[in-house]
């Protein structure tokens, strides 16, 4: 009979089992993706498939009976970590691992690792199989997400000027930033799983308001408030809230972004922007009104200086009336100025102007008060002739308030000294100081001298008058030139204090040439520092045929000489700054021929004439002037040169 045909597991040389391992093994050689090793007990690497060698760029013939150790970098070495590897793998079965490992050329490559325990029949161990991925781009992806969420977390946390942190859905507390601890005063840990409710007064937790914040930006994805809120220690402050909702990838609702910020400061701010405008809006409503009943007031007091009257009650009242006059119209005229510089509503001129004549004007008007206190003025303007551009009434007001202030403080005997000077490289800058030898200024109110409505401290009784407006009018004024002010003092009585202003020196304008004179026409100069005394007597000789010039101080005097080269000057000895002695030497040193110089004074000593003389003087005339002896010698004078 015929034979029945083989199985396939008889036939010669081919098994099940046979077939199996080279499918196995074909499986194993042809993944790329894959490197799959057999180790030996010892470790050693037995099997390499196309995987491994593209993984790690060893060929078989480089790696076999080779350490599988050798594929770890120095570091795992030192820990003994491939030891560590197979044995958990022999005690477990199976070992699993992420880390660092080295390719052939040294380079490093993040291995995903499965190491298994292979056993025999009798349970022995006869091996390991060790299967090996790259996942190197994955970890370079979770790195670069890691490290994004490590500069957002230390952004979030570093930021110290907002309190930015996280709610559950419920309103609770989960997260917590240094601007958080900062702003409301809770540490982390004090205040993580804690409902948000606890940073807003009773009043306005208790009506519901941050519930219904959190629905608000649950149903518009967003809520933006300000308003009152409250520190650990109970404390309030004003804050800016952002609250956002949050979502994750699946749109499921994960909790609200809250972002807090402290204005406190801010609001303050404005809240005193907008009391400085109502103030000033107050002040110059204040000063226009009370201008109003002065205008009478001045008009009857001039009525009342034209009635002829013996009474000397009558004339010392007007005298009172008058001085206290001229304190409201100074005061209310601060007030005014104080209102157009804070509302930028002041009209500053930009004209060349002279220091000198500046300085000696506008301490002139406080000549009769430092006199009143027997005050003694020292007045240094002949060192420097700086000039300014500016605003020449402004400039006056500037040192006319410094005066006023220095006499005000200076007690009765004092003395106060102004000086013009310049300085800085090539004199870039005008100088003017006044210095009294008063009480001087604390040095706790040095920064306050110059705020509104700020006087010294002794000022309760309100003994010395004023509002405290002076001295701020000096700083804004000289900022709006350009300079600005400064203040020294040690605080300690009798060493007084002393005001220093600086402005941009200018270059010296073209001075005016001599002035054409008319055929025959008669120039006569009258220099005195009291206006009322100047004018009348200039428009006496006026009313004789004179033509007339008048000036207040000396330096104004020789300049009005030069320039418009008078016949006859008519001075007064006692001049602010540059008495009418130095003047006539002056002249006489500075002109070929100088003009006849008639001394008008209060001084009638023998030797006061003679010092007149000494100093170049025609004639020395005692005040109240005859007026017929001067008339006597203008004819004199002009027949002599005729």
């Amino acid at each position: 009979m015929p034979a029945e045909p083989m199985k396939a597991s008889e036939q010669p040389g081919l098994s099940v089992a046979s077939l199996t391992d080279a499918d196995y093994r074909q499986m194993v050689d042809g993944l790329t993706d894959h490197a799959i090793i057999l180790l030996d007990p010892d470790g050693n690497i037995v099997s390499w498939n196309a995987g491994a060698r593209q993984l790690s760029g060893y060929e078989a013939a480089d790696i076999l009976g080779r350490h599988f150790s050798v594929l770890y970098p120095q570091e795992t070495l030192s820990r003994g970590l491939p030891d560590e590897e197979l044995a958990q793998a022999g005690k477990q079965g199976r070992f699993v691992d992420e880390g660092w490992r080295l390719r052939k050329d040294g380079t490093r490559f993040w291995a995903n690792i499965v190491i298994t325990r292979l056993s025999g029949a009798n349970g022995a161990t006869r091996g390991y199989s060790k299967i090996i991925r790259d996942h190197s781009d994955r970890r370079k992806h979770e790195d670069a997400l890691r490290a994004s969420e490590e500069r957002f977390r230390l952004l979030v946390e570093g930021v110290k000027d907002y309190a930015i942190f996280m709610l559950d859905p419920g309103g609770h507390v989960v997260s917590w930033n240094l601007g958080a601890e900062k702003n409301k005063g809770y540490k982390a840990h004090e205040i993580i799983g804690q409902h948000f409710s606890k940073f807003y007064p009773p009043d306005v937790a208790a009506r519901g308001w941050p519930a219904e914040e959190l629905a608000n930006a649950l149903r518009e994805g967003r809520f933006e408030d300000e308003g009152w809120r409250v520190r650990k220690d109970g404390t309030r402050f004003w804050a800016s809230v952002v609250i956002t909702a949050i979502y994750d990838a699946a749109g499921q609702h994960k909790g609200f972004a809250k972002v807090t910020r402290d204005l406190t400061e801010r609001r303050r701010i404005i809240t005193l922007e907008d009391e400085g405008r109502r103030m000033t809006t107050f002040l110059a409503m204040l000063g226009h009104e009370l201008r109003n009943p002065l205008a009478p007031i001045s008009n009857a007091l001039e009525l009342l200086k034209r009635e002829e009257t013996g009474s000397l009650v009558l004339n010392r009242t007007r005298g009172i009336i008058d001085r206290q006059l001229r304190q409201m119209t100074r005061l209310i005229d601060d007030l005014l100025d104080v209102g157009r510089i804070t509302s930028g509503r002041i009209h500053l001129e930009a004209k060349p102007v002279r220091l000198r004549e500046v300085v000696v004007e506008g301490v002139e008007a406080m000549r009769p008060a430092m006199a009143l206190k027997s005050q003694l003025l020292e007045l240094q303007v002949d060192g420097a002739d700086p000039w300014v551009t500016g605003d020449r009434a402004r400039l006056i007001q500037v040192i006319g308030n410094l005066a006023h202030n220095a006499s005000k403080f200076t007690p009765d005997g004092g003395c106060i000294a102004i000086r013009l000077g310049t300085h800085g490289a090539n004199a870039s800058e005008a100088e003017i100081s006044v210095k009294d030898n008063g009480p001087g200024i604390p040095r706790k109110d040095l920064e306050r001298v110059f705020e509104l409505f700020v006087q010294g401290e002794n000022e309760l009784a309100r003994t010395r008058g004023g509002l405290g407006l002076g001295l701020s009018l000096v700083q804004q004024l000289t900022q709006l030139h350009g300079g600005y002010v400064s203040v020294f003092s040690t605080g300690r009585a009798g060493e007084g204090s002393e005001f220093v202003v600086r402005l941009p020196a200018a270059p010296t304008p073209d001075m005016p040439r001599p002035t054409e004179r008319g055929e025959g026409e008669k120039l006569v100069l009258v220099v005195d520092d009291n206006r009322d005394a100047a004018e009348t007597l200039a428009l006496l000789l006026e009313s004789l045929g004179y033509s007339c010039s008048v000036e207040h101080d000396g330096f104004a005097a020789i300049e009005a000489v030069k320039a418009k080269r008078p016949d006859v000057v008519l001075l007064d000895i006692g001049l602010p700054g540059m008495n009418g002695h130095d003047v006539a030497k002056r002249l006489r040193a500075d002109l070929i021929n100088p003009p006849a110089l008639i001394a008008i004074t209060g001084y009638g000593q023998p030797s006061d004439r003679d010092t007149s003389f000494e100093a170049g003087f025609f004639a020395h005339l005692t005040k109240p002037v005859d007026f017929d002896r001067l008339g006597s010698m203008l004819d004199q004078i002009y027949a002599a040169r005729t």
